[in-house]
């Protein structure tokens, strides 16, 4: 599979709202999991959720959770993450990625179980 490529990132006031895209040929139908994941200045990579391709709904971060969603698009291989009511803290690169190799399940995957990987996106809230 070919590589997974983010866009949508920009520079936003804070209570604004962005929708970043993941767009992933063939990861959408073949992989285990999506995921995204977020890595600000200074701190560890973290997850932001997780969705099963065309499965249940999205598994998020307290941190997100009331704020974030993810959805997806089979029929344009696209993965969304629509973040509302930014905060500073949520200044970051945010990636999306793929699993195919974890045992467990997409809730508790870590990053180092995620195969495939985009070049990331950033997100400045200031």
């Amino acid at each position: 599979h070919v590589q997974l490529v983010e866009s949508g990132g920009g520079s936003v006031r804070p209570g604004g709202s962005l929708t970043l895209s993941c767009v992933a040929p063939g990861h959408t139908s073949s992989s285990k999991c999506i995921g995204w994941f977020r890595r600000a200045p200074g701190k560890e990579n973290e997850a932001v959720g997780s969705i099963v391709p065309g499965g249940r709904s999205p598994n998020l971060a307290d941190f997100a959770r009331g704020r974030f969603t993810i959805s997806q698009d089979a029929a344009t291989d696209t993965v969304y993450l629509q973040m509302n009511s930014l905060k500073p803290e949520d200044t970051a690169m945010y990636y999306c990625a793929a699993s195919y190799k974890t045992q467990r399940d997409c809730t508790a995957a870590p990053q180092d179980e995620y195969q495939f990987w985009g070049q990331g996106t950033q997100v400045t809230v200031s």
